[in-house]
């Protein structure tokens, strides 16, 4: 089958596809991703079809995966470079991620980590700000129950690091609400449970969001 024809094709199925696994993940669908990913399908066509460019069709999914999809792959990124240390490096990325025109739910996930990065770099206050602006966005339905579910740990984190044990609480409840059976509910039971005996870590280990 000539590329010309192959091309499209996988184009459509790849907004189909990655476009139903954002539906199945709560986030909505993304108009800017299928634009993105028509337009890209579209100018590699005509160019298969002037004969000026043959693309093989694995290098064109690539292509598409990446341009697409440079905003997570950056959070990525930014997150390794966390865990490693290199906080400053991360903050480098997930900015260079806020500026390549990520979607709503790519935003909100780059806006997560760098809260992520704020409890990792000492500022709690920081993080509790830019969590609850995660949270109340996320009633537009752009968050999946994963992120959601990580984004009010964190947060429970942040209030425990500012001696907010209350607030945290209410959180870590919360996570249990959202994504129960998670890792994320595994560590806040353990914090409530920590709480129900009186014991109180403001040392809670802070997760990132991929």
């Amino acid at each position: 089958m000539p590329s010309s024809v192959m091309l499209p094709i996988i184009g459509l199925l790849y907004i189909v596809v990655f476009g139903g696994l954002s539906l199945l993940r709560r986030e909505g669908l993304s108009f800017r991703f299928a634009v993105e990913a028509v337009i890209l399908t579209v100018m590699v066509t005509l160019l298969a079809l002037l004969n000026l460019w043959q693309m093989n069709p694995i290098l064109f999914l690539i292509l598409l995966y990446l341009v697409t999809m440079r905003v997570r792959l950056l959070v990525d990124i930014g997150n390794l470079l966390a865990r490693r240390g290199s906080h400053r490096a991360a903050a480098t990325i997930y900015r260079l991620a806020r500026r390549l025109w990520p979607d709503d739910a790519g935003r909100l996930i780059v806006t997560i980590n760098q809260g992520v990065l704020s409890l990792q770099t000492g500022h709690p206050d920081d993080a509790i700000t830019t969590f609850k602006q995660v949270l109340a966005e996320a009633a537009g339905g752009y968050l999946s129950a994963k992120h959601e579910s990580g984004c009010h740990y964190n947060l429970a984190v942040a209030y425990q690091r500012s001696g907010l044990d209350a607030q945290a609480a209410l959180e870590f409840n919360a996570v249990l609400d959202t994504w129960p059976d998670t890792e994320y509910a595994r560590r806040a039971e353990a914090a409530l449970a920590r709480r129900r005996k009186g014991v109180t870590s403001h040392e809670q280990d802070v997760t990132s969001q991929e």
